[in-house]
């Protein structure tokens, strides 16, 4: 079945329907959930008063939004105004040295906010594996960036590396984890990058650069060195059309998304009432489904605006940073499930697609996955939560090529190449929904709990059975069409359909003797095509 496959404007009409009405119903059951539970002392720490407008409590369990857009926002809007100040002043006067300065306010920030030893030990890693690289051996540098990576998750190194951190303020800790990470990350990039280098290393000072532009260094996302050394060097900086007005309009959609969170943050208490399992044993099953959903779809939104707000900063330095992850909404194969696309094409060019080649073989595929997911959880931290993570996830990505490949089969390739292409597509994205609701229920495993996962799963497919369980995949399927219709009109923007052939000058001949009434030789009717030729191109 092509992606250009399209179904009757009324079943799409359809779909969209049912899909926003299951919507509405869902977020009203955990709006009456929410109203209802406000005052629940399990809540106290995850519910606090809101905006004085609303009248009502606010859902502030999440640290990173609140310390990004409430509490530490004045810290970080200042740190970012400045550097935009004082690139815009650099590009003006003197854009051959930018890349310079962006390194010099980059370590002047990370030493205000962090101490001088902090810097050090930062530097001290950048020296050790840029020593590495220049022996240009590609497996040398990636040992060593893992076990440099391996001392900020394991004791006693990582208690020795913390105590070079001046201070005790709320977002040492944050920092600290987030600038030695992302460090490590974009070593190990540049070290790979200088090992396919033929011809001579880079400087050191291209890896400083490189490091210590502060919009990337304590939060990412992480560009590769290949991608950030070009365009931080580029003499040209004219800009395109428009490209000032979408670099603007993008960040009045950031902040319009930040204001509408915080709003329904008031009425939905989506990430607190998945801490208390008393709670959720009695609401009903649509808040229960609608919440896994909801965190899901939250978790996105928080990734596409907290690396939206540094994208934007990054593009008015003249780069093109990783673009936000693929919305939930938008997804049913593990192929696509990312929530960091900086991490995502990190891993993708440096493990995936270098052990996985064309992601055909079955053999390679299972190598490449489990080493992809084997840096995953050292990058996130080893715990039992994050293993049985990776292990559904790296199943669910090989499952897939194995399922592709045994319906590629026969008598399954001849079934489908005999039935309708609509009809290829709605048998499609009915396994796909069961898809769906795996990549679900395997990511709310890292963005919620255990517990929470399981009861969603046994309310899902045991409790619920049959009745919560056919409607909740139908409300499915419909988003799956709707996914699937959206994909295919921008397939057709992107690779349109041919014209028509014009019509041959012996049938334009034929057509204007038969008009003026006289004779003409019939033109040569033009030949049958086959079929069964035809179903198969």
């Amino acid at each position: 079945m092509g992606i250009k496959a399209a179904l009757p404007k009324y079943e799409i009409y359809f779909y969209n329907t049912v899909l926003c009405l299951a919507m509405f119903w869902a977020a009203n059951w955990i709006f009456d959930v929410s109203s209802s539970n406000a005052n629940r002392k399990t809540f106290k720490t995850g519910v606090r008063p809101g905006w004085y407008y609303f009248g009502r409590k606010m859902d502030t369990a999440d640290f990173e939004w609140m310390m990004w857009f409430s509490t530490f926002r004045e810290h970080i809007l200042f740190a970012l105004s400045g550097h935009v100040l004082f690139a815009k002043i650099c590009s003006m006067l003197a854009p051959q040295y930018r890349s310079l300065v962006y390194m010099v306010y980059g370590l002047l920030a990370v030493w205000t906010s962090m101490g001088w030893t902090y810097v050090t030990l930062i530097l001290s890693h950048c020296i050790l594996l840029y020593s590495i690289s220049l022996v240009k051996i590609r497996w040398l540098c990636f040992v060593t960036g893992l076990c440099t990576l391996a001392t900020f998750k394991c004791e006693p190194f990582v208690s020795w590396q913390a105590g070079f951190v001046e201070g005790d303020f709320e977002l040492r800790q944050v920092l600290f984890y987030g600038g030695c990470g992302f460090t490590i990350m974009r070593c190990m990039s540049f070290a790979l990058e200088n090992c396919e280098r033929k011809d001579g290393n880079y400087n050191i000072l291209e890896l400083l650069k490189y490091n210590f532009y502060l919009p990337f260094f304590y939060f990412g996302p992480i560009m590769t060195f290949d991608k950030f050394y070009v365009q931080a060097n580029k003499s040209d900086l004219t800009r395109k059309e428009r490209e000032m007005w979408n670099i603007s309009l993008q960040g009045a959609v950031h902040l319009a998304a930040i204001i509408v969170v915080d709003i329904l943050f008031h009425f939905m208490y989506i990430l607190t009432i998945p801490t208390d399992l008393k709670l959720l044993k009695k609401t009903s099953d649509w808040a229960l489904v609608g919440l896994a959903y909801f965190n899901l779809v939250y978790d996105w939104v928080k990734a596409a605006v907290m690396f939206g707000v540094i994208n934007t900063v990054s593009r008015l330095d003249h780069l093109d940073p990783p673009k936000p992850p693929k919305c939930i909404t938008m997804l049913y194969v593990f192929a696509e499930t990312h929530f960091d696309r900086g991490i995502n094409e990190w891993l993708c060019k440096y493990v995936y697609d270098y052990l996985g080649g064309k992601h055909e073989n079955v053999v390679e595929e299972l190598v490449a996955t489990l080493c992809t997911f084997g840096v995953t959880i050292l990058w996130l931290g080893p715990c039992e939560v994050v293993l049985i993570w990776a292990f559904f996830n790296c199943f669910g990505l090989n499952f897939e090529l194995w399922t592709a490949k045994f319906f590629s089969m026969e008598p399954f390739a001849s079934l489908e190449m005999g039935m309708s292409e609509a009809m290829s597509r709605r048998i499609r994205a009915v396994f796909n929904t069961f898809n769906f609701w795996s990549i679900v229920l395997y990511n709310i495993l890292a963005l919620n709990s255990l517990d929470f996962a399981k009861m969603v799963a046994k309310r899902l497919f045991l409790k619920g059975f049959p009745f919560t369980t056919i409607i909740v995949m139908f409300v499915t399927y419909c988003l799956v069409q709707v996914i699937k219709e959206r994909e295919r009109r921008q397939a057709l923007i992107d690779d349109p359909d041919p014209l028509p052939p014009p019509a041959p000058p012996a049938a334009a001949a034929a057509a204007a003797a038969s008009a003026t009434g006289g004779a003409a030789a019939p033109a040569a009717a033009p030949p049958v095509a086959d079929p069964s030729k035809e179903k198969a191109e």
